[in-house]
């Protein structure tokens, strides 16, 4: 029995298929949904976000009060807090989603044969992706709002640590669906919190039609050992910044700060900074400058 959800063991299974189900049906409608219907649902996702900032904090509040008592990490609990700030910058990243241009359809090449064939190659979505992560809430967010806007239903499989909070998120991502009249099923959450339905996730080949693991070395490991479904991941984070003799290098100051410290806890954050040995005299300094005014620890090499 799952203790956070009530879901018996055994039932994983069934819920997990219930999901695969409802995220087929959804791909279906989603892949002939126009980039106004799609931009509707993220536009009304982020005002739900924003309307249940109160409520979003509440769950939070559970997934860290939980997280102290198991006395994790202050860097994952970092990762796993919300606050104002941080879902005021949630609701703006799925608005800056909804602004991208809709890549459904475009037409990346065309060329004819002797034979008077025309071909072309379009883009279309992949069907349902599943993501794994982990303790990171706004993920949810991130994942469920860049699927969508791709035409790809998503199954989200949560970090337990982030349970309550996902799942509120979740429910502001499917406010925004029914605003614009689209398949709930196109985003949902794995009701539990137990392991098994990671595994159950993994053989999902009828329902899901790629993997993202989204977390550390030990997931990404299970995922590319167990999955059955292909897989795209990452691992390590080691992100580097490279300033090339032409960057403008105001611009480059200002992309290594946000790069390093917005963020600092998180795998994305640059950790290695690379300058063109060229221009080590004007761009290095005003770019080490900041860092340091903004808390960073140097080291040189």
């Amino acid at each position: 029995m799952s203790v956070a959800t009530g879901i018996d063991t055994n039932d994983i299974a069934c819920h997990m298929a219930e999901l695969g189900k409802r995220a087929r049906a959804a791909v279906h409608e989603l892949g002939q949904a126009d980039s106004e219907r799609k931009n509707k649902a993220l536009h009304a996702a982020a005002a739900a976000l924003r309307d249940q900032t109160d409520n979003l904090l509440a769950a939070n509040a559970e997934d860290m009060a939980a997280a102290e008592a198991r006395n994790i990490a202050a860097s994952l609990m970092d990762r796993l807090k919300l606050d104002a700030r941080r879902i005021d910058a949630m609701a703006a990243g799925l608005e800056q989603i909804a602004d991208l241009p809709d890549p459904v359809g475009e037409v990346l090449a065309n060329w004819d044969r002797p034979n008077g064939l025309n071909i072309s190659r379009v883009r279309v979505p992949l069907g349902v992706i599943g993501i794994i992560y982990e303790s990171r809430p706004n993920v949810t967010a991130d994942a469920g709002g860049l699927c969508l806007k791709s035409g790809n239903a998503a199954i989200l499989r949560g970090g337990s640590e982030s349970f309550h909070s996902s799942g509120a998120i979740l429910e502001c991502l499917q406010a925004g669906l029914r605003a614009a009249d689209l398949h709930e099923g196109a985003i949902q959450l794995v009701a539990t919190t137990d392991r098994v339905a990671v595994g159950e996730m993994l053989t999902m080949t009828d329902y899901i039609d790629i993997i993202v693991p989204r977390g550390g070395k030990s997931l990404i490991e299970r995922v590319q050992q167990e999955s059955r479904i292909p897989v795209i991941a990452h691992l390590e984070g080691l992100c580097h910044t490279y300033v090339d003799g032409a960057a403008d290098p105001e611009m480059a100051c200002e992309i290594i700060v946000n790069a390093k410290m917005r963020r600092p806890g998180i795998c994305g954050a640059t950790e290695t900074l690379l300058v063109d040995r060229n221009i080590l005299g004007n761009a290095l300094p005003p770019i080490i400058n900041a860092l340091i005014e903004s808390g960073c620890e140097l080291r040189g090499d």
